[in-house]
């Protein structure tokens, strides 16, 4: 009840907030006292109970004008950006065209970037704002046979960092949450590479089976929320949230375990040979 008065008449925008971590975090945020909006790139019939849901193609400068625009002229403010939304790929990198790998950096990075550059003028006016960017592990960690997806997490990883130095003299934080395997329709929304090659598919069947079974025991996308809501709310952010205890031990891992031991780790995992 306290975290409900406290964030009462404040206003978060959630990407990608039709399922999953995207629909878990606008739910959690509406218990915690927030105003709502979530975006999908499709209009659905209806949505979550107190939760204004809207169209917002985030690869595109016009939608994500608008929906800023229309948000800042029904309430006046935006106190928290949550940058969920994303698309995930999984082939060998080889396996994808140039055309390919900026199609899933223009949703992954380059959306990120459009609604948080739409966004930040009004924090900065306010000289108060929240950006919580949804990372990965894979932000964290080689990913073989989802390296262009891991790519795009390694640059939201330094781009997130870097820009919260920049804009924290304005009242701004900018923080990074790092989930796991989740529980989403994520996996199975999945692009495939758009030039497969014979050379890979031994080992990307691998890499799906091994997918395929972690995502048995993943972690649910309440877990994410919550942390989502401590990022939103508490009075010094962190840079990172992992979220999980999956994320928490491969993060301790990457820190400390020395590069050969987790090298051969990884690849006896993927079923690679040494």
């Amino acid at each position: 009840m306290e975290i409900l008065m406290l964030q009462d008449g404040k206003v978060a925008i959630v990407t990608g907030a039709s399922t999953g971590i995207g629909l878990a975090s606008a739910k959690a945020l509406r218990e915690a006292g927030f105003r709502v909006f979530g975006t999908s790139r499709r209009m659905a019939a209806g949505g979550p109970d107190g939760i204004t849901m809207v169209a917002c193609d985030v690869t595109d400068d016009s939608s994500v004008k608008l929906i800023v625009d229309k948000v800042l002229d029904t309430t006046g403010r935006i106190d928290v950006l949550v940058n969920n939304a994303g698309t995930g790929l999984m082939g060998g990198a080889e396996e994808s065209s140039i055309a390919q790998a900026q199609a899933l950096f223009d949703v992954n990075l380059f959306g990120v970037m459009r609604m948080s550059n739409a966004v930040l003028p009004h924090m900065r006016a306010r000289k108060s704002g929240r950006i919580i960017n949804i990372s990965s592990v894979l932000g964290l960690i080689p990913a073989p046979f989802s390296a262009l997806y891991a790519s795009t997490k390694h640059a939201l990883e330094g781009y997130s960092e870097s820009l919260d130095h920049e804009v924290r003299s304005f009242g701004i934080r900018v923080c990074l949450l790092e989930p796991a395997y989740t529980s989403t329709s994520f996996e199975q929304n999945m692009v495939l590479p758009d030039r497969a090659l014979d050379a890979y598919v031994a080992a990307r069947a691998r890499a799906v089976a091994v997918l395929q079974e972690i995502m048995k025991t993943a972690d649910k996308p309440e877990i994410v929320a919550k942390r989502v809501v401590e990022a939103a709310t508490t009075a010094s952010p962190r840079h990172r949230y992992t979220c999980g205890k999956m994320a928490g031990q491969v993060s301790v891992l990457r820190r400390f375990v020395p590069e050969r031991m987790f090298d051969k780790s990884l690849r006896k995992q993927l079923g690679l040979p040494a």
